[in-house]
């Protein structure tokens, strides 16, 4: 007989690995699980999609947020994100954040794994952001080291996501689109595209969202974030972006994410939404437009990608 226990029997670092059921995810829509939508979740019953949860908030050794993971585990298909890897900074990782991450892959055998090209430490301190990298061979050969390193910790290959960037920097040499392709092939890491993020940056220096996506290696994709943004203005009265999670999906990235799933075809597409959280049905409403463009578009082949897609 199969040996069961739960989240709270040990923690993430020590506890023997539950075996999940292997849920599909290609060709799905999910949306980020906010605890306060459990019982919502619940109340519907299965459901066609997937969600995703920030593996920063699931580390602790036990309590509410592991029973809850593992109880939305079981019936769906998991993305775990992580926002706190500093793979664009210039120290080395830290060993025992990336054996937490390490032993949560493991225990909660997620379809997707992502984190960011960005960075986050200086030294001892946490700056509780992702902040933008110069694109030089020098940062592209440290961003590498650390994936390869995060891969080889986890035994999988990770999904790196494009940043929304609110600066450019001089020593850049490589253009963002070639760095990150650069980065895919060296590593065999997946993209994690965010449409949101590319409109974003688009909007704050002023080039061609479209151009952007055009150049984008599409191939290596294995999932697409979407999120909605705020409008402020700079010190210029000039329009300024910012990638802020709360609200829901602009227009203007609704129609992006048609493009680029008209060419690329059904990716799994999460829908961010942190902070203003929403009710449930607000939220599953943009779960579902997702998932209809998705399914317009279902019969477009796509490459094989089961390197980074379980």
């Amino acid at each position: 007989m199969k040996q069961t226990h739960t989240a709270m029997d040990a923690s993430p670092n020590t506890a023997l690995p539950l075996r999940f059921p292997t849920h599909p995810i290609a060709g799905l829509a999910g949306t980020s699980f906010k605890h306060e939508h459990l019982p919502a979740i619940v109340a519907d019953g299965p459901q066609r999609g997937f969600f995703e949860v920030h593996a920063e908030n699931y580390m602790g050794a036990g309590g509410p947020p592991l029973r809850m993971l593992e109880q939305i585990r079981r019936d769906s298909p998991v993305s775990l994100h992580g926002v706190c890897m500093s793979i664009g900074g210039p120290q080395p990782l830290d060993k025992a954040h990336l054996e937490r991450f390490r032993s949560l892959v493991e225990r909660y055998e997620p379809a997707l794994v992502s984190e960011h090209l960005a960075w986050s430490t200086h030294q001892t301190t946490y700056l509780n952001d992702l902040l933008p990298l110069p694109y030089t061979p020098e940062s592209l050969a440290r961003v590498c080291e650390h994936i390869d390193e995060v891969q080889e910790a986890i035994g999988r290959p990770i999904l790196l996501e494009n940043p929304s960037t609110y600066v450019t920097f001089r020593e850049s040499t490589i253009s963002e689109t070639d760095f990150i392709r650069s980065i895919a092939r060296r590593t065999g890491c997946g993209l994690l595209l965010d449409v949101n993020n590319v409109f974003v940056s688009a909007t704050n220096h002023g080039f061609s969202a479209l151009d952007y996506l055009s150049d984008f290696p599409l191939a290596a994709v294995g999932e697409i974030h979407l999120a909605g943004h705020a409008e402020q203005s700079d010190d210029e009265g000039d329009l300024l972006l910012i990638d802020s999670h709360d609200g829901p999906v602009a227009d203007a990235v609704w129609k992006l994410y048609e493009i680029v799933i008209s060419r690329r075809g059904p990716i799994p597409t999460l829908i961010e939404w942190d902070s203003n959280i929403p009710d449930w049905p607000i939220l599953r409403g943009e779960a579902i437009a997702a998932q209809a463009i998705l399914d317009r578009f279902s019969s477009i082949a796509l490459p094989d990608h089961s390197h980074v897609a379980a």
